[in-house]
C-alpha cells in the first residue's frame, strides 16, 4: 500500500506542478499552430518530460548517495523560498 501511496504522490505532485506552467503553454502554443499535427506535438512534448524526469531520478539517486535525504529536503525548501523572495523582489 505504501508503494501506491508514494506513486499517487508523485504523479499528484507532477501532474499539478506542471499545470500552467511554461512548458504546458508552449506546448498549447504549439498545438495551436495548424501547421503541425497535435499528436506529434503530443509526442514530443511526453517524450522530453519522461527525459527530464529520468534526469530528475537519475540524479536524485546519485546525489542522495552523498547527501542525507532530510538535508536534501530542507536544501530544496530552502531553495523555494529564496525563489519566492527572487520573484517578489524581481517584480517591484
Amino acid at each position: 500500500m505504501d508503494d501506491l501511496k508514494l506513486t499517487l504522490t508523485v504523479f499528484a505532485t507532477v501532474l499539478f506542478a506542471e499545470m500552467g506552467d511554461k512548458t504546458q503553454l508552449a506546448t498549447l502554443l504549439f498545438s495551436a499552430d495548424g501547421s503541425v499535427g497535435r499528436w506529434r506535438i503530443f509526442v514530443a512534448a511526453s517524450l522530453a518530460l519522461i527525459l527530464a524526469t529520468a534526469i530528475g531520478v537519475i540524479g536524485g539517486a546519485w546525489v542522495s548517495r552523498l547527501v542525507p535525504a532530510q538535508s536534501l529536503q530542507q536544501i530544496a525548501g530552502v531553495g523555494f523560498v529564496l525563489i519566492g523572495f527572487w520573484t517578489l523582489w524581481s517584480s517591484r
